[in-house]
């Protein structure tokens, strides 16, 4: 049995090289639509003193040697967001950042420990203006990617038709037959037994030890997300607080917040918010995460005081963060994401 030959092989890298190509060309041709706009391409420090503490994300951990032999933990970031919210505070009104970033226990065809976020700020709009900003990048995507559909493993979805809006709850009725906001309280305490049931009533197995956000996720991986943007593109919204740790609460409804996700044949590509701009509960969550982290993990993460502090400037804004690779992989019709990586990570 032989291995496969490596990405820099002239042969390999002679097939893999026109999707390489039409990744620079979207990657181009999304700089100057932002530019147009008035957003300002912003650097941030990939060395942080927090890769931010959402229970699952898992980070690479480094140190800074001093001159005086002394060292100082950090991260590399696992995405902007810190950095970019500061200079929302310090008066940035539009940004974006597009570059690497990195999370650990991450590997398979839609997962690189390395890979490329575009992630964009809007200060004073509405996150609805986000899903905008999503519909017209599949376009263009599509368009310097020279194809008419986006495609992952059989499934397909137009680039140009209108995305499908449809809310989380109105997701968990459709796919699974189960009430979810029936399981959340308006200050959004949740109900672990009343959410088994309906799982066990749908046919979801269950484990002793769920609690509500093990359910969560699994009726998400199994029902929902793979129907989801079959067609066109689906932008799921309306998710509950206590699965939205970086948005605000909806003004329509208290137990749900202005979090939406972008997904075109069944993957996910973007994960955007109405941001929350209140330190005090921006505490609460980042220490009720590492608390569950915690529990699953054996580990937790510093919390970023400056980050807190800057929050506390930080304007009403939208954000956003988009998985470029995988915006590029449906373009191209690559069944991995390393295909449209130019230097793959070595396994």
């Amino acid at each position: 049995m032989t291995s496969a030959s490596p990405w820099w092989t002239p042969h390999v890298h002679a097939d893999r090289r026109p999707r390489l190509l039409a990744r620079n060309a979207i990657a181009a041709a999304l700089r100057v639509w932002l530019a147009e706009r008035d957003f300002i391409e912003v650097g941030t420090a990939a060395l942080q003193v927090s890769p931010g503490n959402e229970t699952h994300l898992s980070a690479f951990a480094t140190e800074a040697i001093r001159p005086d032999g002394s060292r100082r933990p950090y991260y590399l970031h696992t995405s902007p967001e810190f950095a970019c919210k500061k200079l929302l505070a310090a008066g940035e009104t539009r940004l974006f950042s597009f570059g690497q970033v990195w999370r650990n226990r991450e590997r398979g065809p839609l997962h690189h420990p390395e890979f490329t976020m575009l992630e964009w700020y809007r200060a004073g709009e509405p996150y609805e203006a986000l899903m905008d900003d999503c519909a017209a990048f599949l376009a263009l995507a599509a368009e310097r990617a020279g194809t008419k559909r986006l495609t992952y493993r059989g499934r397909e979805a137009d680039p140009f038709a209108v995305p499908e809006r449809l809310s989380v709850a109105e997701a968990f009725d459709r796919h699974a037959g189960i009430d979810l906001l029936a399981t959340v309280a308006p200050d959004g305490a949740t109900d672990g037994d009343a959410l088994r049931a309906a799982l066990t009533q749908a046919g979801i197995r269950t484990a002793p030890d769920d609690n509500w956000g093990d359910l969560f996720s699994r009726v998400m991986v199994e029902r929902i997300e793979p129907n989801l943007g079959h067609g066109r593109a689906t932008v799921l919204y309306e998710y509950p607080v206590p699965e939205a740790a970086l948005a605000r609460p909806s003004t329509r409804d208290p137990r749900v917040a202005e979090r939406f996700e972008l997904y075109a044949c069944g993957v996910e590509l973007a994960n955007g918010f109405g941001e929350l701009t209140d330190p005090a509960e921006q505490r609460r969550r980042f220490e009720a995460d590492m608390d569950e982290k915690e529990r699953i993990y054996g580990e937790r993460y510093p919390i970023d005081e400056d980050f807190l502090a800057a929050l506390a400037l930080m304007p009403e804004a939208s954000g956003i963060a988009l998985g470029f690779d995988r915006l590029v992989m449906l373009a191209t019709g690559a069944a991995r994401i390393d295909d449209v990586i130019w230097t793959p990570v070595a396994e």
